[in-house]
């Protein structure tokens, strides 16, 4: 005779606190508002300068306007008296501040959801902070900080929780690097590139943001921390894009003006890598040799050398996957899709 099921306990009332609203945390909005859940009725939604709180729930499709007459802040309160243990603080801002605060939302017995990479890939102290306190029932969603959603961060944790040793991990993690590099062949500036990326939304209004490399060494001490390598920020060298013009722009227009400094260097890679049969990919690897990012000319049958647009892809060695990596690929930047790892997290939450 079998047994008879017990029934779920229902999945408890949760209020989200949502801080960000540029194109990702908008994109959220727009999801919750289309994929609307009672049991996670958004109660806040804030940026740098206003906060907008109601405790019976806030529209969706609403909040964002009314945020723009909202009373101001200065930043104070960021314990969020306005949640309770068990509520949901999302963080879908890029706000070395914010991170900061993800540890003690989590004392205060707060769900933390973040697209915001400073959390885990800030300070190791506080990464490792952040892993013992969501091990005490909460939850602490990262999924959005690297490849947008894609099962990066989860396969690494259950290839390690399964007794797997984790022995290199390279990848294409920048969404903006990947579609830059993809066709060029030097016969077109890359400024022009990069031009089209920033009007086209690929890439940060401020360029620098993606060519410095600096985004990537983030994702990839997330990546290595999950994998087991407690990497510290300096240990990660990095091969920035940027010349001295870039680097000493003050402001869009000296930025847009020094773009062309790329051009010459960058033609000259692409097309010595066409001569060879190669293409050019921006590539952030770990392994026993440590950990470093740049610009890398790859034979065609290299695993990172797929792909196309937007898309991130990793590569992962082990003591399972020798001989061949396990290689996972898809859209690894857009609002939509990191908004969509986002809601991911957020329903995970019972």
């Amino acid at each position: 005779m079998s047994a008879v099921a017990e029934p779920r306990p229902a999945a408890a009332t949760r209020r989200i606190a949502l801080l960000g609203v540029g194109t990702v945390g908008r994109a959220l909005l727009a999801r919750l508002q289309a994929e609307p859940d009672p049991r996670r009725p958004l109660c806040l939604v804030a940026n740098s300068r206003h906060r907008l709180h109601a405790a019976d729930g806030l529209d969706p499709a609403a909040a964002l306007a009314a945020l723009a007459t909202a009373p101001a802040h200065d930043g104070s309160g960021l314990l969020l008296p306005q949640l309770q243990p068990g509520d949901i603080v999302v963080d879908a801002s890029a706000s070395a501040e914010l991170a900061a605060w993800h540890p003690r939302w989590l004392r205060q017995g707060l769900h933390v959801v973040s697209a915001n990479k400073l959390g885990l890939g800030g300070p190791l102290l506080r990464h490792h902070e952040i892993r013992a306190l969501a091990g005490t029932g909460l939850h602490y969603g990262d999924a959005a900080t690297v490849g947008a959603g894609l099962p990066l961060l989860r396969s690494l944790r259950e290839l390690c929780a399964g007794g797997d040793r984790i022995r290199a991990v390279a990848g294409v993690l920048s969404g903006t690097l990947a579609w830059l590099f993809d066709g060029y062949d030097g016969s077109v500036p890359f400024s022009d590139k990069v031009r089209a990326a920033v009007a086209r939304g690929y890439a940060e209004p401020d360029p620098r943001v993606d060519l410095s490399g600096e985004d990537v060494r983030r994702k990839l001490l997330i990546l290595a921390r999950t994998a087991g390598s407690p990497l510290e920020h300096a240990e990660v060298r990095v091969e920035s894009l940027l010349g001295p013009a870039l680097c000493e722009a003050p402001d869009a227009a000296a930025v847009d003006a020094a773009l062309p400094t790329l051009d010459a260097a960058l033609s000259e890679r692409a097309r010595r890598a066409a001569r060879e049969g190669r293409v050019l990919r921006y590539v952030a690897r770990l392994d026993e040799t440590g950990a470093r990012i740049g610009l890398e000319s790859l034979a065609a049958t290299d695993p990172l050398a797929g792909g196309g647009g937007c898309d991130n892809r990793v590569a992962i060695w082990s003591s399972r996957y020798d001989e061949r990596p396990l290689v996972i690929q898809g859209p690894g930047a857009g609002a939509a899709v990191t908004a969509a790892a986002l809601l991911d997290d957020l329903r995970r939450i019972r």
